[in-house]
């Protein structure tokens, strides 16, 4: 006998499927009433969708996801992500392993890769984060591109502090943004550097501490191998 909240959640999941949305395992599909979904979007097993949650029209929805309280647009891709509270754009990709907290805006075709948490920010138009990175309270332009490791160090003990990356920025990789900070347009960061004063368009910035090598140091290591 098949008990109610799972005829429930059965007849749910029916509804949408009557209106044209794929949905490819009823049995491991969690989808509350109050959601809306578009014809053409494909829901994969294991996912919970919540809340006041508006999914568009020829969206992905991989498996293993959580979303809650979120406005998403046309041709989505979202695979194995915590999604809360949060508005994203056409064509935008999500995950794996995305953790997108509450209060975010992605415009379109935005790419937020593996590992990636975000809070409280503002992302434009094709920018990319593509994995092991945090931005938190930033408003980020048009064609950024954050290479891995990036963090943005909002909190300073006692308040939270925002940064502005302008369009066309690149963050390279282990760059540590100390807010409240300004990256002008088109602003390169070398690998390794830590900001912490505005930058000026066309720039780049190189906060590395000095390499020093001490040639025949490891020779002691291995003496007795």
């Amino acid at each position: 006998m098949i008990s109610l909240d799972k005829k429930a959640r059965i007849d749910i999941c029916q509804k949408y499927i009557e209106q044209g949305v794929i949905i490819i395992d009823i049995d491991s599909t969690y989808i509350e009433n109050t959601v809306s979904i578009g014809n053409g979007t494909v829901i994969y097993p294991n996912n919970y969708i919540e809340g006041e949650t508006i999914i568009g029209k020829d969206c992905i929805i991989g498996p293993n996801n959580r979303i809650i309280n979120t406005v998403i647009a046309n041709g989505v891709n979202i695979q194995s992500s915590y999604i809360t509270d949060s508005k994203i754009g056409d064509k935008c990709e999500i995950g794996p392993f995305a953790h997108i907290r509450p209060n975010n805006v992605l415009n379109n075709s935005v790419k937020v890769g593996a590992f990636v948490e975000l809070k409280n920010s503002n992302i434009d138009d094709e920018t990319h984060v593509a994995h092991l990175t945090y931005i938190g309270d930033s408003d980020v332009g048009k064609k950024v591109n954050f290479g891995c490791g990036t963090t943005i160090a909002n909190y300073n003990g006692v308040e939270k502090n925002r940064c502005i990356i302008e369009d066309k920025c690149f963050i390279g990789c282990n760059t540590n943004l100390v807010s409240p900070v300004t990256l002008k347009e088109a602003t390169y960061t070398a690998a390794g550097t830590t900001v912490t004063k505005d930058t000026k368009e066309y720039s780049l910035i190189i906060g590395r501490p000095e390499e020093i090598m001490i040639e025949g140091w490891a020779k002691g290591k291995y003496k007795n191998q």
